[in-house]
């Protein structure tokens, strides 16, 4: 058995049997998840807990400024911040920020990669983001939100995690990186969605992590994968045969309004802002 056959094997038979070691969520995602949950939390205590991480109240900050939460004046600090953005999309915010911290490690190799999928996947998000900010503005009524589409598609490729961690114990595969492509390309959405499931998260990321890159799955009602699909798409990171006939798709199913859209100023300038607040 060749090697990369071989720690293909290894992975099915660790994700069958659930011994797959998945990441943790971040320590201060944890925090402020528990925090967002707590029904007596109120927006004081709230900021105190993300005052703990600089990091995260600088980003915080630029969240609340952005033009994506439609305020023309300046927040100057986390309580004014905290306040604007709201108890409900902090929990999401907050953890999509800290995903970030996820994607490192010490092996030089392992890193480069790491670093690969991380910037994948903002530039994908801020598509995402931007791309719902422009349906939210005609679909008043929808139960799609902005606060879940951050953090669904900050964590929608998670399963490439567990994926590089263990093929950095062998590193004699990466002879072969056409091998970690297909690996990812092949277990990645199984193991997002058992990621989704550990961290207890809902259907809706698991359903996000597990089918963006399944081209059988396609749903007839709107949901946060067409989004994400989309800004994978517009990257290149989704490939598909005919790009003009998905958009079109797209387009007749209503998650966007035109096929123009995308060279428009006004989505040029809130793409813009939305990579303000996500890429340093």
């Amino acid at each position: 058995m060749s090697t990369e056959n071989a720690l293909l094997t290894i992975l099915v038979d660790r994700i069958n049997n659930d011994t797959l070691v998945l990441p943790t969520l971040p320590e201060v995602a944890v925090r402020v998840r528990q925090a967002a949950d707590n029904p007596d939390v109120n927006l004081m205590q709230m900021a105190d807990v993300i005052s703990h991480d600089p990091a995260l109240s600088a980003r915080m900050i630029k969240v609340a400024n952005s033009a994506f939460m439609g305020r023309a004046v300046k927040v100057t600090n986390l309580n004014q911040a905290v306040t604007r953005i709201g108890l409900r999309q902090i929990k999401n915010i907050a953890t999509a920020m800290a995903m970030e911290q996820l994607f490192v490690s010490n092996n030089e190799l392992i890193k480069g990669y790491m670093d690969k999928a991380w910037q994948k996947t903002l530039k994908v998000a801020c598509h995402s983001i931007t791309l719902m900010e422009f349906f939210l503005r005609k679909n008043k009524n929808t139960s799609l939100n902005r606060d879940t589409i951050t953090l669904a598609s900050l964590v929608y490729n998670i399963g490439v995690l567990p994926i590089l961690t263990e093929a950095e114990r062998h590193p004699e595969v990466f002879a072969n990186p056409s091998f970690l492509a297909h690996a990812i390309q092949k277990l990645g959405g199984k193991v997002g969605g058992s990621i989704m499931r550990a961290w207890g998260f809902t259907d809706e990321f698991v359903e996000v992590a597990e089918s963006w890159a399944n081209a059988n799955y396609r749903p007839a009602h709107i949901c946060y994968v067409d989004f994400i699909r989309i800004g994978a798409i517009l990257e290149g990171i989704l490939q598909v045969s005919d790009k003009s006939a998905v958009l079109q798709m797209y387009l007749d199913k209503g998650v966007i309004s035109s096929l123009d859209m995308f060279s428009t100023d006004e989505y040029h300038d809130m793409l813009e802002d939305v990579k303000s607040v996500f890429i340093d």
